[in-house]
């Protein structure tokens, strides 16, 4: 098999044959380090790592030989640089934490690293997951591989914040990925990138080293090509954390068993508040085909209502900004990572802080310190808490009556580099689809489901039960079958 074919399967194919012998654990590793190289115009990793993915490689093929292989034995994938990794460089996209070498292992990445899955290196991502757009990184944008079709010359976005792990699995640099979602930071790229990506319930990943954003929304997830390729990543990632005080004591299920192909008698909510003003028609007709397709497969759809989903944006930019204002304190510039001089003490603190964070951090850390300052906490944060709960009430009332529910992604495909940067409610109006979801604690889903009319990705989400993984993947299965999406980015970065 050559190089170009190894780097083309998923996650699923690859593990198959390894099992078969049609390949090694170092020659698969070997195909997608090539890749990367060839891919550095896309700036999907901040730091590559191809001497251990060698290293790591060469004891899974003999671990495969002994029969000793582990869920992922020998499957190449890549990290958010938001996971510490002991030993190499964890930055989280940003100046501050520029040089920082963690000496512990996440949570996430040692049960994946446990289960034979090869590191290929640390992926770019928004500032400290800030942004809908992954130009926020202090190590410069990442570029989505995909083109318009009018359009070829015109760098589009690859979403944000987990652009870095859509970008480089869109572009075949990586089997699958790990990436975060505090308010679609996960689905919304993979949106964006034509694959698939998952935000588990809060409380299924553990948190326990990775870099906090907000720390009541933050959750890990697998970003992979199909339906298949995350379920079988998340059940490595999954489980219980003692480290973790939000990580919940349930049993993580085979999600690769969960695939039946069978969604007879299911009931599909389709929320009448999620018609935006303004949608573009491709989207809505896209909605609209994705219904059809789960009717087809023997589903019912019916419409719900989920009255406080006007409040969600609102909500989410007080509640993750004043969790980020406290979470970022942190950073002083006196035990670790980026430094600057001063006179004194506060001014060492402001000068290290006002060069190390960038635009977007100061700004969201500012918004969070004035919802949380006396006089405002009442009237922005606490309030903002209420309505939380009734978001979350508004989800669990619709389950009494549906078993997931069914909204796009995004509302547009991706957009051009510098096109929302100076508009930053333009910015997080991208993440209008996904963030109730958040607020609630809920599994999600992207998975592409067509191309628009410039040939680029668009994205159907699928939302179900807190814990419900398993019939929100079986949905999800049965969707992507239908829709037989099978587009991909052409490799202009190899011509450039």
């Amino acid at each position: 098999m050559s190089t170009a074919d190894l780097t083309e399967l998923g996650l699923a194919e690859a593990r198959d044959g390894l099992k078969a012998g049609d390949f090694s654990a170092r020659e698969l590793v070997d195909a997608h380090i090539e890749a990367m190289e060839a891919a550095q115009v896309l700036n999907a990793f901040i730091t590559e790592t191809p001497d251990l993915a060698r290293e790591r490689a060469a004891a899974a093929d003999k671990r495969i030989a002994a029969g000793e292989a582990g869920l992922l034995e020998g499957l190449p994938i890549g990290i958010k640089d938001l996971f510490c990794t002991d030993g190499v460089r964890t930055t989280a996209g940003s100046r501050i934490l520029d040089n920082f070498i963690p000496v512990y292992e996440s949570t996430v990445t040692a049960k994946l690293r446990e289960a034979g899955a090869v590191m290929l290196g640390k992926l770019n991502l928004d500032e400290f997951a800030m942004g809908s757009s992954n130009e926020t990184s202090y190590f410069g944008p990442v570029r989505n591989p995909w083109r318009r079709a009018g359009d070829p010359a015109a760098e589009l976005v690859p979403g944000g914040s987990s652009g870095g792990s859509a970008a480089a699995v869109a572009a075949r640099l990586a089997l699958a990925a790990t990436g975060t979602d505090t308010g679609g930071s996960i689905r919304q790229p993979a949106a964006f990138t034509g694959i698939v990506g998952l935000k588990p319930t809060y409380g299924r990943c553990s948190r326990w080293g990775i870099i906090a954003f907000a720390s009541s929304l933050d959750q890990a997830g697998p970003m992979g090509r199909s339906v298949r390729d995350v379920a079988l990543m998340l059940r490595a990632m999954a489980g219980f954390d003692e480290k973790d005080s939000t990580s919940v004591d349930a049993p993580v299920p085979d999600y690769e068993a969960a695939l039946t192909g069978d969604v007879r008698g299911l009931k599909v909510g389709v929320p009448v508040e999620y018609r935006a003003d303004g949608m573009p028609e491709e989207i809505s007709a896209l909605w609209q085909q994705g219904m059809e397709w789960l009717r087809a497969a023997g589903a019912e759809v019916r419409e719900i209502s989920l009255p406080h989903t006007k409040y969600a944006l609102p909500t989410y930019y007080i509640v993750a900004p004043a969790e980020a204002s406290s979470n970022l304190a942190r950073y002083d510039g006196v035990r670790y990572g980026h430094r600057e001089d001063g006179g004194n003490l506060i001014e060492m603190y402001e000068n290290t802080r006002g060069s190390g964070f960038g635009d977007e951090v100061q700004r969201r850390i500012m918004i969070g310190t004035y919802v949380l300052s006396a006089g405002y906490y009442d009237a922005y944060y606490l309030k903002a808490q209420k309505v939380r709960t009734l978001i979350a009430r508004d989800f669990s009332d619709a389950f009494g009556d549906v078993d997931v529910i069914l909204t796009p992604t995004a509302p547009s495909a991706a957009f051009a580099r510098g096109e929302k940067t100076d508009d930053p409610l333009s910015m997080y109006l991208n993440d209008v689809f996904t963030v109730p979801a958040s607020l609630a604690g809920l599994p999600g889903i992207s998975l592409p489901c067509g191309l628009n009319g410039e040939g680029l990705p668009l994205g159907l989400q699928l939302i179900g039960r807190a814990f419900d993984e398993e019939t929100v993947l079986r949905v999800a299965g049965v969707l992507e079958e239908a829709a037989a999406f099978d587009a991909r980015p052409a490799q202009w970065w190899r011509e450039a």
